[in-house]
Formats: structure tokens, sequence, C-alpha cells
């Protein structure tokens, strides 16, 4: 059998045809990267303030935990935000590549109504006011503003979460709700590593902070 030998001009023309096919191919559209999803994770057991003269040594009374509400954040956003401190404080930005699986809001009272629940009965939402104005003595009422939730870099390689919010006490009563008190509470927390990943987990650990400020206030305030 003989074999036919190209000629060099041949060769070229079909190596060239190769490389084309190839180059083709590698231009194709790549499908969207999904962009990772995350949440503040499980609420640790006996999450308590660690100051022991606002503990009570009485049953803590039940109490609703009214719907969060968020301030300067569009409302049913799940954007995960960080601010460049060093560049402009002033701007939030979200990641193109994370974000929460609720809103920022939902997540918040979510956790908090588990670790206040960790020492009293707590109601949440529509339902939990439903319930609570049924009762023959309606329990204090808990209302939160979220501000601020937010990672902060301080530089490109380092960052802390930022949880900023407002919470106030009203106790019901036939002739209207009585503000028992009111609480600003601002926590940071450092970041394990100035990416998303690292400020998921910061704000986690500030939320459970968090709580344990929101349950010795209330200890505090409440008789």
């Amino acid at each position: 059998m003989r074999y036919r030998v190209l000629s060099p001009w041949l060769l070229a023309a079909a190596l060239a045809g190769v490389l084309s096919t190839l180059s083709a191919c590698s231009s194709l559209p790549q499908p969207p990267q999904r962009p990772q999803v995350y949440d503040l994770g499980p609420v640790s057991a006996n999450t308590t303030s660690t100051t022991p003269t606002t503990v009570s040594a009485r049953p803590l009374a039940p109490l609703v935990l009214a719907e969060i509400w968020t301030s300067g954040q569009r409302e049913g956003s799940s954007a995960m935000l960080y601010r460049l401190a060093y560049a402009n404080a002033q701007q939030l930005h979200p990641y193109a590549q994370a974000r929460w699986s609720q809103p920022p809001a939902q997540l918040l009272q979510q956790a908090l109504s588990q670790q206040l629940g960790q020492q009293r009965p707590v109601l949440t939402g529509v339902a939990g006011m439903q319930l609570a104005t049924q009762a023959a003595q309606p329990p204090d009422v808990l209302h939160i503003e979220l501000e601020e939730f937010s990672q902060v870099f301080d530089s490109p390689d380092s960052s802390h979460a930022l949880l900023r919010l407002r919470a106030s006490l009203l106790r019901p009563g036939k002739s209207g709700d009585q503000l028992l008190g009111q609480q600003p509470i601002t926590i940071t927390a450092p970041a394990a590593s100035a990416n998303a990943v690292g400020g998921a987990q910061a704000l986690a650990q500030a939320t459970q902070q968090a709580g344990a400020q929101l349950q010795a206030w209330l200890q505090q305030i409440q008789h």
C-alpha cells in the first residue's frame, strides 16, 4: 500500500484549519458563574451575655419580636454589601459572586429569635403579634431597626464586620403602647479573610454578640 505524502503547503493548510476550529470553540460563551450563597449558620447553644449582673434568677416573660425592618438598603435585597474605608467609606458595594440566602433582616430575625428563645418564649412576625393581642396580658414587643449589616475593608487585605441596629421595647396597654426603652447596638467583629467568606463569618459572630447584648438589656429594663 502506498501512502500519499502531503506537501508542506497542504500540511500548513491543515494545521491552520485545526487551529481555527480550536480557537472558535474557545470563544464560545461560557455559562455564568453562580454566586456563592451564605447564611448566618447555626446559633450556638446557651449564647448569653457574659455580664453576670444582668442575669435574672426568675423566669423571663414571653416576648414578641416584631418584623425587623431595614433602613438604607433596598427592601428584599439579599446582596452582600461591603465598604472600602480606605478609599470611600460612604459608598456601599455589592459582591458580584456572593449573596445572602435571604434578606439580612430576615436572617437577623431568625437568628435573634433562636438566641433569645433559649431563655424565654419568643413569638415572631405578624402571627406573633396576632397571638399576643389575644392574650389577657399581652407580652412586651421588641422592635428592631437594622441600620448597617456590612463588611468594612480597612485595607485591601484587612476587614471587619459592622452590625448596627436600634432596639425599642414597647409594652401594650389599654390606653396605648408604653415605651419602656430604646437601645442602639453597634458590633464590630474582625474577619479572618478579606473576602465574602470572611465577611459572612464575621457578620454571624457579630449577630450572636448583638443577641447577647439585647438579652442583657431586656433583663435590665423589664419588670
